[in-house]
């Protein structure tokens, strides 16, 4: 009887998530080309950057080159690398003068690196755009298409949008990238359902922060970048800011911009999801607990009584799974890649249950959160 009751809640989740979830699985809105709208407003684009000597001149280069009607200018920030990003950043040809390297000035207290980066960078924006313009964020490691701004912006205008942003198509070549990298995508729609943060009455509100197009009178409104300046999930924090002011958002796939960051090994994945983990858990131990609960019932006990149980809880254990794997196979299709690998999708997700686990390790350590040789042991280091 524990069994088939515990095999009929972890069914009853699925059913939950299927069908009341924001459709979370479904392979989300994409973002056609568009032209550039008419009366275009002005457009500045901030790049912080921190040791992005491999990527930072490709990156620019595709900004660069926008094909884009109204007034458009780069701004990015060396945010104290030691690599050279910054003298390479300003070697990328520029012949419409639309590039400014600033040298990142050290960062105060209460500050998180990326961040501060963005904010001297959107300081020297708004020197460049009108009250109707918008700013751009985006990251060193990100290629656009040519389309990509124009596009962008006629979304914001025709659906009067504060904030639009796209989760930027990533790498998906090493044996690591396959196996792990979709289901990051997958898990992120679950958290943050791309249909409720586009519904104003929803309190769910994602950004991805590969690319985000902010409207600069709602940056005014929630009080610039100064009210996120601890935030280490600064993409969804901003996106929360911006709704909760009373913003319109749109957070969607992108087919105009790819990241070209690599995840050679799993070690690399793993890094990416610990640095923030347990930060979206809010550092607290009740929540890991019944996060790592939660995740066991959900996608571990359904393919365990698959395999080990006998009678009516095995068979509702394989229905479960089946559906877990179901919900997958559009992000399957989205990386084109064979729809089989789904049926390893609970070992991905033990694999994603540990990583938070070692998140919260690091953080009860000292370490806290780390990446690009910082540390940061609590929302306002």
């Amino acid at each position: 009887m524990l069994r088939t009751g515990s095999a009929l809640t972890s069914l009853g989740a699925w059913v939950y998530l299927g069908m009341f979830h924001g459709r979370f699985w479904q392979s989300g809105p994409l973002l056609e080309p568009r032209d550039t709208p008419s009366s275009a407003p002005d457009v500045a684009i901030v790049v912080p950057a921190r040791d992005e000597a491999e990527s930072v001149k490709a990156c620019l280069k595709s900004l660069l080159a926008q094909d884009y009607n109204g007034t458009l200018s780069v701004i990015l920030v060396d945010d104290n690398s030691t690599d050279g990003t910054g003298d390479l950043a300003r070697s990328v040809p520029d012949p419409k003068k639309r590039l400014t390297v600033l040298t990142g000035e050290n960062r105060p207290a209460g500050w998180s690196g990326k961040l501060w980066a963005v904010h001297q960078g959107v300081q020297h924006a708004l020197t460049n755009i009108g009250p109707h313009g918008y700013i751009l964020l985006t990251d060193a490691d990100i290629l656009h298409a040519r389309t990509h701004v124009a596009s962008l912006v006629s979304k914001a205008r025709d659906d009067n949008l504060d904030l639009v942003s796209e989760m930027v198509a990533l790498n998906c070549e090493s044996q690591a990238e396959r196996f792990l990298v979709p289901a990051f995508v997958y898990f992120f729609a679950m958290l943050y359902p791309f249909s409720r943060t586009a519904d104003p009455s929803s309190r769910v509100a994602g950004a991805a922060g590969g690319t985000i197009l902010l409207r600069r009178r709602a940056l005014e409104r929630i009080g610039g970048i100064e009210t996120l300046k601890g935030a280490l999930i600064d993409d969804c924090t901003l996106a929360a800011h911006v709704k909760r002011s009373g913003g319109r958002l749109y957070l969607g796939h992108s087919a105009q911009a790819w990241s070209i960051r690599p995840y050679q090994g799993a070690h690399d994945v793993w890094k990416m999801i610990a640095r923030t983990a347990y930060v979206q858990l809010r550092y607290s131990p009740l929540l890991l607990v019944g996060t790592v609960i939660g995740m066991g019932f959900v996608w571990l006990l359904p393919i365990f009584y698959a395999v080990f149980a006998k009678g009516r809880p095995r068979k509702i254990g394989l229905l479960t799974y089946l559906i877990s794997c179901a919900t997958f196979l559009p992000t399957l299709r989205r990386f084109e890649l064979p729809l089989w690998r789904a049926l390893p999708l609970p070992l991905v997700a033990a694999f994603y249950m540990a990583a938070t686990i070692g998140s919260a390790i690091n953080h009860h350590r000292g370490t806290g959160v780390q990446w690009k040789e910082r540390a940061y042991k609590d929302d306002a280091a």
